[in-house]
């Protein structure tokens, strides 16, 4: 997948994470939050691999 492949996948489980998240403290559900959460960090994860891919691709066209 391509870098800006995985900063899109990353803001989609972001924002699912973070309405998952929300559901579980307004259902009273620990366990949909701490999903919703480990979504978010999963999605700051690929935002961040993206990031690295373009910095990767970027130094390698300087050379």
């Amino acid at each position: 997948m391509g870098a800006t492949g995985d900063k899109i996948k990353g803001k989609a489980n972001e924002a699912a994470g973070t309405v998952k998240q929300a559901a579980g403290k307004a259902m009273d559900k620990p366990g949909l939050e701490a999903k919703g959460k480990a979504q978010e960090v999963k999605g700051k994860a690929q935002g961040a691999v993206g990031k690295g891919k373009d910095a990767v691709k970027q130094a390698v066209d300087k050379v």
